[in-house]
């Protein structure tokens, strides 16, 4: 028995192993041909090692595109979609979670309809609605669509069910208000849960491309995944300097990712209070 849980143990660690360097080889091949010539690219067999390891892709890259105003502009719209999500998924979560009120049912049967309708359909009144008033360009524009979050408003509901309501009543006979017992005593027990919403709204913020290109057409008001979309031409693409935007541009995730991962797995995984 011992053999045969070894066995399985070891095949299990080899399908993870080949599943790992699956998921990891596209990230190791864009590095990689950043590197290389555009000559070497299509080269058949494909080589995997530049000849010569040289940095005009990322020069290229830099006089193309404005990366200052796109890291500005990108960091600024993930920073005020992280804040809205929070602040105001927080209080619609809380009060589906814990509040009674005529009409609650119905609200949050919205919400759920709301994420199983794809985003595409809400980008030309979303983009009427800002060109009414004359705020496309703008940084607000980029914000505009993350303002309340359907799936962050179910993601805190979720988390705000789980905290059982003798807290709150606890807390109701200290003398607290709502408003009071929601800060002071709920919203601190969700932090695993408001720190995975943060990482997953910085995400979609960050992969957001369609949006971006539609309500800013300028380049210096852009966000990093509408700008390295100028790469690629119509007719041919100079895939070194591609990749090497691409490597440029996603940087900052990476930084995310090893700064939150601990908080994103918990939050993953309790989705609530303790």
């Amino acid at each position: 028995m011992k053999k045969s849980k070894r066995h399985s143990t070891a095949g299990i660690y080899i399908a993870l192993g080949i599943g790992s360097v699956i998921m990891i080889f596209p990230f190791i091949w864009m590095i990689l041909t950043a590197f290389k010539t555009n000559a070497e690219v299509p080269q058949i067999p494909p080589t995997i090692l530049p000849s010569h390891w040289n940095l005009d892709s990322f020069k290229n890259a830099i006089d193309l595109l404005p990366f200052g105003n796109l890291y500005i502009n990108t960091a600024l719209m993930i920073l005020f979609r992280v804040l809205c999500a929070v602040a105001f998924c927080s209080m619609a979560g809380y009060a589906f979670a814990k509040l009674n009120f005529k009409g609650k049912n119905i609200l949050f049967t919205l919400i759920i309809v709301q994420q199983m309708i794809p985003g595409q359909i809400f980008i030309i009144p979303q983009y009427q609605m800002l060109a009414k008033v004359g705020l496309t360009d703008t940084l607000f524009s980029l914000v505009f669509p993350g303002i309340v979050s359907a799936f962050g408003t179910f993601f805190l509901r979720q988390a705000y069910m789980g905290i059982p309501d003798e807290i709150a009543e606890a807390a109701y006979l200290d003398g607290c208000n709502r408003w009071q017992t929601f800060i002071k005593v709920l919203f601190p027990l969700t932090k695993s849960s408001v720190a995975a919403l943060s990482v997953f709204t910085a995400v979609f913020a960050y992969t957001d491309l369609m949006w971006p290109l539609v309500a800013n057409t300028n380049i210096n008001h852009t966000t990093l995944s509408a700008g390295l979309s100028t790469l690629n031409g119509q007719f041919s693409t100079n895939y070194p300097v591609l990749m090497a935007g691409s490597l440029l541009a996603m940087l900052p995730m990476v930084v995310l990712y090893l700064i939150f991962q601990k908080q994103f797995i918990e939050g993953v995984a309790m989705t609530g209070g303790k």
